[in-house]
């Protein structure tokens, strides 16, 4: 079974840090593309970021680059995402997902979804 578990959401002041973990089993994770997703009540779920099986290719929303940094560490099986000049806006429930090929920003082919995990920024 596919599971997949974020951890280290919170409240956090604006222009503060957090750093989101996925946990991740029931596969071979060093062969799937993996991405953050968020998505904020009313409001559609967004890509975050996104990276590919040996984490040699990248995707970041416009909206958070150069702020925060998709990793990988497959030795782990743990996606990561540091969120760095946190704004009020990033204000949602982040969602780790692994894809169904090796790289992918498509939301089609992220079939498999963690729990979420809410990041709150406060002003």
């Amino acid at each position: 079974q596919v599971q997949l578990v974020e951890s280290g959401g919170g409240l956090v002041q604006a222009e503060g840090s957090l750093r989101l973990s996925c946990a991740a089993t029931g596969f071979t994770f060093s062969t799937y593309g993996m991405a953050w997703f968020r998505q904020a009540p009313g409001k559609e779920r967004d890509f975050v970021a996104a990276i590919s099986w040996s984490a040699g290719t990248t995707y970041y929303a416009d909206s958070v680059k150069g702020r925060f940094t998709i990793s990988r560490d497959n030795a782990k099986s743990t996606v990561i995402l540091q969120m760095n000049s946190l704004k009020p806006e990033d204000t949602a429930v982040y969602y780790c997902a692994k894809a169904s090929r090796p790289w992918s920003i498509r939301m089609q082919d992220y079939a498999y979804w963690g729990q979420g995990t809410q990041v709150t920024v406060s002003s």
